[in-house]
């Protein structure tokens, strides 16, 4: 039997293809209306303004993410883990194109998504550092001072979040393949790994790839 999907659903699910192919700012609430077959006044009466919308987008992505942090493999390693964890958030970035390409037009515009940004940004932040912590535990990675740690941490987020920015105003091509961001990072967090974890890496990538989620 197919499933009925709601209409605070599918206004959601077509302002994120809208959102995603022209930008946040070229589309209305009229365009996402007209799109679906329905009223604006429908719309309205389940989300008020455009804010609403990408809000209600927002949340249902962070929720999504939350559970890719959480949810693990039986029996895998961490680095495993963290390596299935990034491959997940290079997909968000193309699920949700348009708050990683608009993110600071977004910040600027709503404030109160702003604030949810900086809340999410500080939480994956400790969420990161547990995993991290889980790597020098399993002896996976070397000691590090705690100011390049937090460096190493900080430049990690800043590739996630700027990532298909920096493909859109830099445009090389090398960089443009899917899977291109997951090798970027552990370029990253390579050098700071031990040999036991070297070679759980390269068992790793040798089982997934850069894009495959088994």
């Amino acid at each position: 039997m197919k499933k009925t999907i709601k209409t605070k659903e599918k206004i959601l699910l077509n302002a994120i293809e809208q959102y995603n192919e022209f930008g946040v700012q070229s589309i209305t609430s009229r365009h996402i209306a007209s799109k679906i077959g329905i009223s604006h006044g429908n719309l309205d009466y389940h989300y008020k303004t455009k804010e609403d919308i990408i809000l209600a987008i927002y949340d249902k992505m962070r929720a999504e993410m939350s559970d890719y942090f959480v949810a693990r493999k039986e029996n895998s390693s961490s680095i495993e883990h963290v390596h299935l964890l990034l491959i997940r958030l290079e997909e968000f970035q193309y699920k949700y194109r348009f708050i990683n390409l608009d993110v600071l037009e977004i910040s600027r515009a709503y404030p109160q998504i702003a604030t949810l940004f900086q809340q999410t940004s500080e939480y994956r932040k400790l969420q990161m550092d547990s995993l991290f912590q889980e790597f020098r535990s399993n002896e996976y990675m070397i000691q590090i001072e705690p100011e390049i740690f937090e460096q190493t941490q900080h430049i990690i987020r800043i590739i996630i979040t700027f990532w298909l920015s920096q493909r859109e105003v830099l445009g090389t091509a090398k960089f443009a393949e899917k899977g291109a961001m997951v090798k970027s990072i552990w370029a990253i967090i390579s050098p700071y790994l031990t040999e036991k974890g070297k070679e759980e890496q390269q068992k790793t990538i040798a089982k997934y790839g850069y894009t495959q989620i088994t």
